[in-house]
């Protein structure tokens, strides 16, 4: 898993993020062990205390389960991961369209943009 953190904003709520989207995206598979806490927070650059509260509040969410003395696993129900993944794409979308909306450039111009880009 590829970390890419910003150590500006609060490194918890982003370590849920990119566990959910790795989730979303199949790289972690429902019922599969997570890496443990430690190798996560040495692999991230973060502090393990961080990563565990992390994992502590993907547990509430219902996307990780813990088994005492095994780790961290993947639920089988990964519905709300797949959701934290619609969500971010919505926001990160609303954003793009309200930035280049304050460019002056409407709808049709942006497509037009996106379709060059998606040709290259």
């Amino acid at each position: 898993m590829k970390w890419t953190l910003d150590k500006a904003k609060p490194l918890c709520p982003q370590i849920c993020e990119q566990v959910c989207l790795s989730i979303a995206l199949g790289e972690f598979k429902p019922g599969e062990k997570m890496f443990s806490v430690r190798e996560t927070a040495l692999n991230a650059g973060v502090n393990p205390n961080t990563v565990q509260k992390a994992f502590e509040q993907l547990e509430i969410d219902g996307i990780l389960y813990s088994v005492r003395g095994s780790g961290w696993f993947v639920c089988e129900d990964i519905s709300k991961a797949k959701e934290t993944l619609d969500n971010l794409v919505a926001e990160k979308t609303e954003a793009f369209f309200s930035a280049l909306n304050a460019l002056s450039m409407d709808n049709e111009a942006i497509k037009k943009y996106v379709k060059e880009w998606d040709n290259e």
